[in-house]
């Protein structure tokens, strides 16, 4: 019992905020992606009227929730590289991949999914989702694969940092 009890972890307050931070990024985003939207699709919601408003509305909120995310895991990031006396830049440039991809998803990629959204009703006629929403869901998850890379060896690094 004392082996146990005299084992201590040496993470700083700033490993534990990025520990955390990207635990929680990473597992919301699964979440989002493998289950909510899948559910969404297949109840049959993304055929109704409203489903761009309540689509955005939804990615709104995760966005900025993303955005804050990756300024924490950034800002973490440079703090521990910085006190460490020796430049990371490996996980200074990850960090800062993640940021650029939840700036490309908050201003770019959701706002141009809505606005393709609201007019899809007049391509319902026309036998399918156009070629444009197919390309920006597939720029989409290319990006939601980077984000689940780059998140998933900085943990790894935060982790073994201890």
């Amino acid at each position: 019992m004392n082996t146990i009890s005299n084992l201590q972890l040496k993470r700083s307050t700033w490993q534990t905020a990025t520990l955390l931070t990207l635990g929680f990024w990473l597992s919301s985003s699964l979440v989002l992606d493998w289950v909510i939207m899948p559910s969404l699709y297949i109840t049959g919601m993304m055929k109704e009227a409203n489903f761009t408003t309540a689509g955005y509305a939804i990615f709104w909120n995760f966005n900025r929730l993303e955005l804050l995310a990756a300024a924490v895991v950034l800002t973490s990031m440079l703090v521990i590289c910085k006190t460490k006396s020796n430049w990371c830049l490996g996980s200074i440039f990850l960090s800062c991949l993640l940021l650029t991809i939840a700036l490309l998803d908050t201003y770019f990629l959701t706002p141009q999914m809505c606005a393709l959204g609201s007019d899809l009703s007049l391509f319902a006629s026309a036998g399918g989702v156009p070629y444009s929403m197919n390309l920006l869901h597939g720029s989409y998850f290319m990006l939601e694969v980077l984000k689940v890379l780059a998140s998933g060896v900085l943990l790894n690094r935060c982790w073994k940092e201890a």
